[in-house]
């Protein structure tokens, strides 16, 4: 199978674009091998991407297949990616993204894209917990975590400084912990000047990413139901780069910036083995 691809990145969080048109029968095994950043193009996941150009303002529905082969039912980053591709390929300054967790509306500007994440939510039965309770700064593992919805699940950890935390050590067994049913993405965050240090563990990924925005999101929500912040605007710096985040009462916006980084052609053999041409 010969296949086109393109690579996007927000912020340091790296995408490989396909047209959902083309026919990936094993989109598991697919994602796994093209996000093997050792035998394959080296991603944090795969957007599947099918762009809708009728509509005003177009519509592009997007599936994120994660390098472990499981699918995500939102990614922000990943979303601000496929708003800048469909634009591009609309020739629009806004866009609808069709999600497993929604519809988003995204407005494109010089160098990024911004994107409606909808309302962050800490009822147990959204996160998913296990309880019946919230879990606002409560312990799991060996942090105090909060639990919020932003798309996909977080445990966000407020720590004094997040370049201290073993990730790869601390964050699995709150990954796994028994209260997150469907598991959770570990976020850890420390006040720095002007807003927020951000380091993420994905799920799906199942380590450390660049950037991750609903992680981004997730803070900004849990430092405002915990009165660390005021008003609605919040900044934070995953290692990848500076995103703003708005959590209002009914919603909130994730903006910052989108690379292209490349495109090629890729023919992918029954065995999924991978030859690339850039």
């Amino acid at each position: 199978m010969n296949l086109s691809f393109e690579k996007y990145h927000g912020t340091g969080n790296d995408f490989v674009i396909v047209n959902e048109n083309a026919c990936v029968p094993h989109r598991a095994r697919f994602a796994r091998s093209v996000c093997d950043r050792a035998e394959g193009i080296g991603a944090d996941g795969v957007l599947f991407l099918s762009l809708e150009p009728n509509f005003r303002p177009p519509r592009v529905i997007m599936t994120l297949v994660q390098p472990d082969g499981s699918t995500a039912e939102m990614c922000g980053n990943g979303a601000r990616c496929a708003a800048v591709w469909a634009a591009k390929q609309a020739n629009a300054d806004e866009v609808m993204i069709d999600t497993l967790a929604g519809t988003r509306h995204a407005t494109i500007h010089d160098g990024g894209a911004t994107i409606e994440m909808g309302a962050p939510k800490f009822d147990p039965n959204a996160v998913p917990l296990a309880g019946d309770e919230p879990l606002v700064e409560s312990r799991v593992g060996d942090y105090d975590v909060t639990a919020v919805n932003t798309g996909v699940p977080h445990a966000v950890a407020f720590v004094d400084d997040v370049n201290d935390v073993n990730l790869e050590r601390d964050a699995p067994p709150i990954r796994h912990a028994d209260v997150f049913p469907r598991g959770a993405n570990v976020t850890f965050a420390s006040r720095c000047e002007g807003g927020f240090d951000q380091r993420t563990f994905e799920r799906g990924v199942e380590g450390e990413t660049q950037s991750c925005g609903t992680g981004a999101v997730a803070i900004a929500a849990a430092a405002r139901r915990l009165g660390l912040v005021d008003g609605d605007q919040v900044s934070v710096s995953p290692p990848g780069g500076d995103l703003e985040v708005t959590v209002g009462d009914r919603t909130a916006t994730l903006t910052g910036p989108v690379e292209r980084e490349f495109g090629g052609d890729m023919h992918v053999s029954n065995a999924g083995r991978l030859d690339l041409e850039a």
